[in-house]
Parts: C-alpha cells; sequence; structure tokens
C-alpha cells in the first residue's frame, strides 16, 4: 500500500501567508487577551484574573459607559441591516437587468464612495451639514424643506442616527456588488423555465433569484455585523475620540479607544482597554456562532 506523498510545495507557498497572518492577527489578538487579565498596582503588572471584566460590566462608573457604547453598537448596526443591505439588494436587481443602458457607470459611481478615506467622508460630511457654512440648508431651501433641517450632528438625539445613514451612503455599494455577483450565477435555464409558466419581470426577482442568493445575503449580514462592531474610523473622523455631543455617538470601538491610549484628562489603561476589545471580541464571536448555527438548522430542516 503506497503513503501518500506529503505536498511540500503547499505548505512553501502557504508559510509566509501564515507566518504574516499570525504576526499581525493572531499574536496580536491572544497579546491582547492576556493583557486583560493583568492590572497595574504600584507601577507593578498584577494578575488579577478577570476582575477588569467585573469591573467593566458592574462598576457604575465603567458600565455605564460600556452599556451606553454596546446599546449605539447595535443601533448603528441595526440601521445598516434594515437600510444599506436592502438597498443594496434593490440596486443589484435594478443593475443586473440587462435592458438598462449605462448600467458599469451606474455600477461604478455607486461604488466609488467605498474607497474613500473615512476621514475624507467624515470631515466632508460634517461640512456639508454644517449649519454655518454647509450646502445642506440650501439644498433643502430649494426643494422647499428648509423646515425640516435641524443640526443633525449636534443633537444627541440624531446624531448616531445620521452618522450611520453616511456610513450606508458610503457602503451600500459593498452589498451591492456582492448582491450583482450572485445574480449574475443564477443559471439561465431556471430563469426560461419560470418565463414558460409566466414568471417574469419583479415575480422572477421574488420566486426565482431571492431565493436562490439567500446564502449571499447570509455572508453579507455576517459581515455587516462584524464590521459594524468593529467600527470606528468614521465616529472618530466626524466627531473625535469623546464621540459627542455628550457620548451620543460612542461606540465599542471609541471607548475602548479612549481607555486604551487615554484622551485629553483621561489618563490610557491598556489593561481595562483590553478588557473591552475582549468583550468586542466575544460579542463578534457569539454573534457569528449564533448565526451560524441557525444557518445549519435551517439546512437540516430542509434536508428532512
Amino acid at each position: 500500500m503506497k503513503r501518500a506523498r506529503i505536498r511540500w510545495h503547499i505548505l512553501v507557498f502557504l508559510a509566509p501567508a501564515v507566518i504574516v497572518y499570525t504576526a499581525v492577527m493572531i499574536f496580536p489578538l491572544f497579546n491582547t487577551l492576556r493583557l486583560a487579565l493583568y492590572s497595574r498596582v504600584d507601577q507593578e503588572r498584577v494578575f488579577v484574573g478577570l476582575q477588569n471584566f467585573q469591573t467593566l460590566f458592574f462598576d457604575p462608573i465603567w458600565s455605564e459607559q460600556f452599556w451606553n457604547a454596546l446599546g449605539n453598537n447595535f443601533w448603528f448596526f441595526l440601521i445598516h441591516m434594515l437600510v444599506q443591505n436592502p438597498i443594496g439588494i434593490a440596486l443589484a436587481a435594478l443593475l443586473s437587468h440587462p435592458r438598462l443602458r449605462f448600467a458599469a457607470l451606474y455600477r461604478s459611481a455607486i461604488f466609488i464612495p467605498t474607497i474613500l478615506s473615512f476621514v475624507i467622508v467624515g470631515f466632508a460630511w460634517k461640512l456639508i451639514l454644517s449649519p454655518i457654512w454647509g450646502i445642506a440648508p440650501e439644498m433643502l431651501d430649494w426643494v422647499g424643506l428648509k423646515s425640516l433641517y435641524a443640526p443633525w450632528l449636534g443633537r444627541e438625539e440624531y446624531a448616531l442616527t445620521t452618522l450611520a445613514l453616511v456610513s450606508v451612503w458610503q457602503f451600500v455599494g459593498i452589498p451591492m456588488m456582492l448582491i450583482y455577483a450572485a445574480l449574475l450565477t443564477v443559471p439561465e435555464e431556471i430563469l426560461e423555465a419560470g418565463e414558460v409558466d409566466g414568471i417574469t419581470g419583479w415575480a422572477a426577482f421574488w420566486k426565482i433569484k431571492l431565493p436562490l442568493i439567500l446564502p449571499s445575503i447570509g455572508i453579507i449580514s455576517i459581515l455587516t455585523f462584524v464590521g459594524n462592531f468593529n467600527a470606528f474610523d468614521l465616529i472618530y473622523a466626524a466627531q473625535g475620540a469623546l464621540a459627542g455631543p455628550d457620548f451620543s455617538t460612542d461606540i465599542l470601538g471609541t471607548f475602548m479607544y479612549r481607555t486604551f491610549f487615554g484622551f485629553q484628562l483621561q489618563l490610557g489603561d491598556p489593561h481595562m482597554g483590553s478588557a473591552i476589545a475582549g468583550a468586542m471580541f466575544a460579542i463578534i464571536l457569539v454573534g457569528v456562532c449564533i448565526y451560524l448555527f441557525g444557518i445549519q438548522t435551517r439546512m437540516r430542516r430542509y434536508q428532512l
């Protein structure tokens, strides 16, 4: 009986990528989790176990900030799920129509904002929405809706929603392109069979295409969840590390940044910052596992 040959060339080609990924992702992750188990007492690092997490979740000062940031993060994610992804699916369906002219131009125009820097997007929209020198009041005045204008980034009840919609504007091109690619993989034979049965137009999309691209929509949902719970750049660029007004736009990313590195009069605490990062990692991991478990359960039901 012949022994299976070890394909050394595969290991050789994979080794550089694995080494780089371990150095820049795996090692920092485990080092961050390790830091969360220590604290500094009298200028010495002391092992405290899960005490930092207990402080984060139950101490009145820390827990108020943590639960506020977590709630804002969920709202930020919910807006993307309810606004960005449906719009992306609708745009993909429209742009995949074979009779649409200049579809490539429209796709490029919608996708371009995704390659822009967060700093540029945050600063540009802050200028646009400014009540002093922004163009938003004048644009609303042109269409007779100036009464609806408000300094959205300066009001606690509107600021986070406004930034979430700015993020939707920037990244709606990603779900659009992923769904567009998935729609192109739908077999023409199935669509032609549907036409024979009288299923055309939007009916073909709802009854044929949409069920076939549900796995792609699931992947987009996971990417949206992970991306939004790792969000930081746009909030920081538009509202700063304090995530004002009065921490109304504070999310886990900005909360972790202030805690880890310090800001203004707040001294940095790498150990508590690592605890926040560990909590973020746990939330993302649990969310993804629950979603994957739901998909697996649904597939088993279909098999039965």
